[in-house]
């Protein structure tokens, strides 16, 4: 018995080897997510009661605790009524979630929106902010699809008193790191 005993306490002992392991970070260390895309967009602006499409190029820079940031230009110059277009450029927050391969979003952007006045009598250029929300759905490790962003702009400066406009957009985002 005490052969066996011994026996097994050596093979115990050269069994043991340097174990190594991970654990989990308690918190993550950071990141980000950058990422670029164009949308089709279709608009109402409240001046002249006109609904315009347009394209839209964006910045996407996501942080791997939710809060990132957004940066977008939008043309709203087809389908004109009367040469009557607005054009934005417009930055900010936005906090977004992950479950599954849908990522929803809001947003609060505040820039500089141009607007182009009826029969191209005129342009003004004044503050826009722009709060809003969407979707976006993971197609690929690279690609997701914008499956809808909702924006309400409001114009606080506009020449002829407050203005808001409304609209949503539909397009692709791509991953650069």
């Amino acid at each position: 018995m005490r052969r066996f005993r011994g026996a097994l306490l050596a093979s115990a002992l050269l069994a043991v080897c340097p174990g190594h392991a991970q654990t989990a970070p308690a918190a993550d260390a950071g990141g980000a997510r950058l990422s670029v895309g164009g949308t089709a967009s279709g608009y109402y602006l409240q001046y002249g009661e006109v609904k315009v499409l347009g394209a839209t190029a964006f910045v996407d820079l996501d942080t791997l605790r939710h809060v990132g940031f957004e940066g977008e230009a939008r043309w709203l110059t087809f389908h004109q009524t009367h040469d009557i277009n607005a054009t934005t450029y417009l930055g900010g927050v936005r906090y977004s979630r992950f479950f599954g391969r849908f990522q929803p979003y809001a947003k609060g952007l505040v820039g500089v929106g141009q607007f182009n006045y009826p029969y191209n009598l005129g342009k003004d250029s004044t503050l826009v902010v722009a709060p809003g929300a969407g979707l976006d759905y993971r197609l690929s490790d690279r690609i997701r699809w914008r499956a809808v962003d909702f924006e309400y702009q409001l114009w606080p400066e506009f020449h002829y008193g407050q203005m808001s406009s409304y609209g949503v957009s539909s397009g692709l985002k791509f991953k650069i790191f």
